[in-house]
């Protein structure tokens, strides 16, 4: 009974025992123990350990007590006021900022290609390798040893002077090494009698890690076997990392003056191997070096072999000829590759379309182009033009129908073919279809996806029978936008001198006010870099006269006081005597008494000038490149356009208030340089037909002359108030058209000309 009743309480109480205990002793094994200094003054004790920065460090002893020594090293928790002192700033250090910002985060492009060419080569292969590979990569470099006086245009040429290949081979990598090293990952080179398969080399090295040492390309062992390891043979190209490049860069010299070898690439490949221990390989993290060595008198056309397609480099290439052949024979592989990937894209789209929420109408026609245009209003929606095989009936002048020529002609043979075509490939050997006519064609350019076209197709359907029928057919085609691309232009400024010139005949005089006005508030007051320039021209009774009755005398002497208001101001004056005034013989004169670099501005007294334009003149004038032809606004004529209406100070650029005037070509903005050029190209067809001078205008002689961009834009700036021009009859019979149509129109609008008819056949009436 005792037993159990101990047993009974201790299981009771053995719990709590056993936890106390193990309590205590974990808290004695926490305990940091340290040694207690005895002091002879009978202090106290104070606790601490010895770290190894020679500090004392340890905690007080649970039972220790703080003491006025713990109390003072508690002293330096307290706050205290530090006086402020002003630093003196010294001049501030000037940051440096790189010009890119990929300099600055240190990014490099992918691919160097260096090509090895020769003095007898360049200007035959090399001009094929360039014309070939050069658009597809970003850095192509040429390196030869001596080269020709004259380098074939758009090749950058690096000569070494001197036609050893092993010296030319080291400063090759040496000319790397020094100049882009820090700007490329990977460095490719080849010979100029290989083709290079440009879009697979990029594709290579953007699967390749560029922290590793990689010499890559086709392994051939060494001449006389005695060398252990194996060098990229030179004619299929090879392909070398940065890193690789960084570790041969200190033992570069020593290949040099080191290593004899009688061929560059063998000579390279011995250098790679002695001082980094890196051997030539085909293949490298599962990518394939795939090359194609060429028969002798191989045609490209017939080789089907699966190396052959797969291949990088292809070598040897005997003449520019066989370079082009393959360019395109790979071409045409890279082609239809895209174009497969399309139709499976395309088909991919077709099943996932499938089982969307709305089913197949989700999927967009064509399969794989952006959505139509929606309108947001009904200003917004776009306006379809319908169009025959001979006219159209929506015209750039708002006529309800014109003839459909040039460009649009083309375009709409060419769709028509291309319609037929496709509906062949759609219904052979089943049906053959011809066209008869086009019954009806509708066509609308949308901004996102490009020009759509509903055309509706009488043709002739002929089965294998022989039979025929004649069937209507609608088809839909779309003209997608193609990608966009950036045309790079010479730099221009805005700080070129600009020479205005101003042609002045008789019935010009009443507007030189106005225009000198205008022109001194824009240009003498403030100061802007244009020079103006007066062209007073009189026909031959007016010339003999001129010095009893000056017509331009009145001119003359407004001219003068605007030189006495503004000092610094000089405005020059050109007198020519002509029968038949045109813009040719005028600047014939003008260009020879002005610099060959001068930058004209041609304009007529009723244009307003501005620094707003003379900027963008500047800027649109680029010298052995663009000439620009600006369509300035022309305002209505204020009896017409404001009738029974107060007429405002400064119009608005409205239709109501005037036009672009596309028919004109009076102003124009060109060098002298240009002009000079396309004058002397026409200067034989001038001799054969003495009419041409007048029969042609400045437009004319740089669009057939000049070869130049010929620029023409719609310019707001450029404004030009209402005057009737005498047409000169004695002018060509397309210029003196173009003058009669420019007065007709200039007078107003369609809706202000009905109205005035309107109302002058109301007051005949009563």
């Amino acid at each position: 009974m005792r037993f159990s009743a101990f047993s009974s309480v201790l299981r009771s109480v053995g719990p709590v025992v056993i936890g106390i205990s193990l309590g205590f002793t974990l808290s004695l094994l926490s305990v940091n123990w340290t040694d207690e200094a005895c002091h002879l003054d009978g202090g106290e004790r104070e606790d601490a350990t010895l770290g190894h920065d020679g500090q004392l460090r340890g905690a007080r002893k649970p039972n220790s007590i703080s003491t006025a020594n713990d109390a003072a090293s508690e002293e330096d928790f307290e706050p205290r006021i530090v006086p402020y002192k002003q630093v003196q700033q010294g001049p501030p250090k000037k940051v440096f900022r790189a010009k890119y910002i990929s300099t600055e985060l240190g990014m490099r492009e992918r691919l160097f290609v260096g090509i090895l060419t020769s003095k007898n080569t360049i200007n035959t292969l090399g001009v094929a390798v360039n014309r070939t590979i050069s658009h597809h990569l970003d850095t192509v470099i040429f390196f030869t040893g001596t080269r020709n006086r004259k380098v074939p245009h758009g090749m950058f040429v690096v000569s070494h002077g001197d036609e050893r290949l092993i010296w030319n081979m080291f400063q090759n990598i040496k000319y790397v090494l020094d100049r882009h090293i820090d700007e490329y990952d990977w460095f490719y080179f080849v010979q100029d009698d290989a083709y290079t398969e440009a879009d697979r080399i990029k594709a290579l090295v953007d699967h390749l890690s560029m922290d590793r040492e990689v010499y890559m390309g086709r392994p051939e062992e060494f001449i006389g076997g005695g060398m252990q390891g194996k060098y990229c043979y030179g004619g299929f190209g090879y392909v070398l990392s940065r890193t690789l490049l960084l570790r041969l860069q200190p033992f570069l010299e020593n290949c040099r003056n080191d290593i004899l070898s009688a061929r560059p690439d063998e000579w390279l490949g011995r250098c790679i191997i002695d001082y980094t221990g890196a051997n030539c390989v085909s293949e490298h993290q599962g990518l394939q070096y795939h090359h194609y060595e060429l028969g002798k008198n191989s045609d490209p056309e017939k080789e089907q072999s699966e190396p052959f397609k797969r291949a990088l480099t292809v070598h040897p290439v005997s003449d520019p000829e066989q370079m082009y052949r393959l360019h395109r024979y790979f071409t045409e592989i890279e082609l239809q590759k895209t174009y497969d990937e399309i139709a499976k894209l395309q088909a991919e789209i077709k099943n996932v379309s499938a089982v969307a929420f709305e089913g197949n109408r989700s999927a967009q026609w064509p399969v794989g182009i952006n959505p139509p245009f929606e309108p947001k209003s009904r200003f917004e929606v776009l306006k379809w033009e319908y169009f025959t095989e001979e006219e159209i009936y929506s015209c750039v002048d708002g006529s309800p129908r014109c003839e459909l020529r040039g460009a649009d002609r083309a375009d709409v043979a060419d769709v028509i073919e291309v319609a037929v075509s496709e509906l062949n490939k759609k219904y052979e050997p089943v049906l053959r279809l011809k066209k008869q006519q086009l019954i009806n064609g509708y066509r609308r350019f949308d901004p996102v996806r490009g020009m759509e076209y509903t055309l509706d197709l009488q043709l002739e359907v002929v089965n294998q029978n022989g039979r025929s029928r004649s069937v209507a057919k609608r088809v839909h085609l779309l003209r997608p936008l193609s990608r966009i691309e950036i045309i790079p232009m010479p730099y221009v400024t805005e700080a070129t001198r600009i020479h205005v010139i101003i042609p002045l005949a008789l019935q010009d005089r009443r507007y030189v006010d106005r225009f000198l006005e205008v022109f001194a508030s824009s240009a003498f007051e403030t100061g802007e870099n244009a020079i103006l320039t007066f062209l007073f021209i009189y026909d031959p009774v007016e010339a003999q006269q001129v010095n009893q009755n000056d017509i331009f005398a009145g001119v003359k002497a407004q001219i003068s006081a605007y030189e006495r208001k503004y000092p610094t101001v000089k405005v020059p004056w050109i007198s020519v005597k002509t029968e038949t005034p045109s813009q040719i013989k005028f600047m014939d004169v003008i260009s020879k008494k002005h610099p060959v670099d001068s930058l004209f501005f041609l304009a007529s007294v009723n244009t307003n000038v501005n620094s707003e334009f003379l900027n963008r003149c500047r800027m649109n004038s680029i010298n052995n490149w663009q000439v620009f032809f600006p369509v300035h606004f022309q305002d209505f004529n204020p009896d017409v356009a404001y009738r029974h209406q107060q007429r405002p100070a400064a119009a608005d650029l409205v239709k109501e208030a005037g036009r672009f005037d596309r028919a004109s070509f009076e102003e124009a903005c060109f060098y002298n340089t240009d002009y000079m050029a396309a004058r002397s190209r026409m200067a034989a067809d001038a001799q054969e037909n003495e009419d041409l001078l007048e029969t042609l205008d400045i437009f004319d002689v740089f669009l057939r002359y000049s070869g130049l961009h010929v620029f023409r834009a719609v310019e707001p700036a450029l404004r030009q108030q209402y005057s009737y021009r005498a047409c000169n009859p004695r002018l060509s019979e397309d210029l003196y058209h173009r003058c009669v149509q420019g007065n007709a129109e200039g007078l107003g609008s369609r809706s202000q000309l009905a109205m005035l008819l309107f109302e002058q056949e109301q007051g005949n009436s009563t």
